[in-house]
């Protein structure tokens, strides 16, 4: 027995950066994760946007990224992932369940075993593990601060 339905069909979706976003102090990359020819609708952008931007999520000076995820039609997730301690990725999500709900919530999973990111997700969590790695050898001044903000990833996942 394994986990994949049998009606199951992959298929890929498109990573697109969509600039910083300020939260308090702290900055953080945005990218937008759907399927090229059903790309996040603008209004979803600016909502999730105006979510995270009134939030009281409190992410200090920290530096990281959000992924908008379009995982339908009408469900979305909006990870807020920032780098904590040094070495360590630390995330809040939210969802937008469907059209009937005017806006993200916190995204609560009852149990010990959770998911965590998905197989298009890591695409770009991937692409940040290796910004946040030259970050981590680099003098971690102003300009590498700077340099790790413009180093996005955009392409197929």
């Amino acid at each position: 027995m394994h986990n994949v339905a049998a009606d199951y069909r992959h298929r890929d979706k498109l990573v697109t950066p969509r600039g910083i976003i300020r939260h308090g102090k702290a900055r953080l990359k945005w990218y937008d994760l759907a399927p090229a020819d059903e790309p996040v609708p603008a209004e979803i952008h600016q909502l999730a946007k105006d979510f995270l931007t009134h939030s009281s999520l409190d992410l200090g000076d920290d530096l990281g990224f959000v992924i908008l995820h379009r995982c339908g039609r009408e469900f979305y997730f909006l990870l807020v992932s920032s780098w904590r301690g040094n070495n360590e990725l630390w995330e809040s999500v939210y969802a937008k369940i469907s059209d009937a709900h005017p806006d993200f919530a916190l995204f609560t999973v009852e149990g010990t075993h959770r998911g965590t990111f998905c197989v298009w997700e890591m695409g770009a969590v991937w692409h940040e593990q290796q910004a946040w790695k030259r970050y981590l050898r680099s003098a971690r001044n102003d300009a590498a601060r700077e340099a790790y903000l413009a180093d996005s990833f955009s392409g197929s996942v």
